[in-house]
């Protein structure tokens, strides 16, 4: 869920609009969540906000895995052995576990006694980052152009075992070890969610192979075998009979994964041709979300499933549901200039705090001695 940054950021700033697109509409979806009235759960525009939001976990995880990418790049082009590249792989998902950890705390002590202790230790999209990242660190040992064809491989693996995961009887876990791996609606368990980052990782390292006058050619075969995946995963989907004992499309199928995967690879040309063609200069409010998606995802969770507007939780019609969410998306867009600065310049309490530094690193002007 991070930004973009360097000679890269500006090259491919496409990734932060697309992982800003993601935070719009997780940010609806969620507040359709929280807020929507029972009795209108069952009528389209919920059931719309719902689907659209789906897409929103994959394409962060997606994001995450381009990002691992870039990362195990840089390591190898800076000359570190393959123990050096893993371990700072490793050290990325210390970060994500860490984080992950700290929200749940947060979010379990804002709750204020209406929480379970075990809340803080419910399995989320941070700590699916986290995990993948240490299964998928040793990856690091290979060359970059390898490495595109271990990483999707990889990603195909963790896809059509999901369904296998699920077959086996692991009522003997602790239900909280379970939640690690078992597919499950309720949490992002490693199979099948990691495969978004492995596949993320593929494209991440093909991204750095390419020169910046063959980006519009990758985007253009990203684009058809994004529709590929759709319609061919949709096709093997809808097959009468299946080569597995117990598949749940919406929990544990590879089909839905490879749709959501083209889904991602089609919205990710989208973006390339508007930030590099239609908005190439200008301020974007999309982008703005994307680069500051972590601190985006974690203040909004507090203020829609938080106590901040309990007495407006699942009771609102949908006109009033549409106004929360405009209003809940204008406030993190405010959160997030008021973070970066207008068009990603420092923020006044940046400023500050440079200016802060500086005034202690003067000499202190003391009068001369005799």
């Amino acid at each position: 869920m991070g930004k973009t940054t360097g000679r890269s950021g500006q090259r491919l700033a496409f990734l932060d609009w697309t992982r800003g697109f993601a935070a719009l509409i997780m940010l609806q979806g969620h507040v359709f969540h929280s807020f929507t009235a029972k009795d209108l759960r069952n009528d389209g525009p919920y059931t719309l906000s719902q689907f659209c939001g789906g897409l929103t976990p994959a394409v962060f995880l997606f994001l995450t895995g381009v990002t691992l990418g870039f990362l195990m790049d840089s390591s190898a082009k800076k000359g570190l052995g393959a123990w050096a590249r893993t371990w700072a792989a490793m050290r990325r998902s210390g970060y994500l576990l860490g984080v992950a950890i700290l929200f749940r705390l947060q979010m379990w002590a804002f709750a204020a006694g209406q929480s379970p202790w075990t809340d803080i230790f419910r399995v989320d999209i941070l700590n699916c980052m986290g995990l993948g990242i240490i299964v998928l660190a040793p990856l690091a040992i290979f060359e970059t152009r390898d490495r595109v064809r271990f990483a999707a491989i990889t990603g195909g693996v963790i896809a059509c075992a999901s369904p296998i995961i699920s077959s086996i009887d692991v009522a003997w876990l602790h239900p909280i070890a379970r939640a690690w791996f078992v597919p499950d609606t309720n949490f992002f368990a490693f199979f099948p969610w990691a495969s978004f980052i492995a596949f993320g990782l593929s494209a991440g390292s093909i991204l750095r192979l390419v020169e910046d006058s063959d980006m519009q050619r990758v985007m253009q075969w990203a684009s058809l075998m994004g529709l590929g995946l759709i319609f061919s995963a949709q096709y093997f989907s809808n097959l009468p009979y299946s080569v597995y004992s117990r598949s749940d499309f919406w929990v544990n199928s590879p089909g839905l994964i490879f749709i959501k995967v083209g889904i991602i690879l089609l919205l990710a040309s989208f973006a390339f041709l508007w930030t590099r063609h239609m908005n190439p200069n200008g301020w974007s409010f999309v982008r703005q979300l994307g680069g500051t998606s972590l601190l985006v995802y974690w203040v909004h969770t507090e203020l829609v499933y938080g106590r901040w507007f309990g007495a407006f939780k699942e009771s609102l019609s949908v006109p009033q549901t549409v106004f929360m969410a405009v209003l809940v998306i204008l406030l993190m867009i405010g959160l997030s200039v008021g973070r970066t600065g207008w068009k990603g310049n420092p923020g006044v309490h940046v400023r500050l705090r440079q200016q802060w530094n500086a005034w202690r690193a003067e000499p202190l002007n003391q009068p001369a001695g005799d």
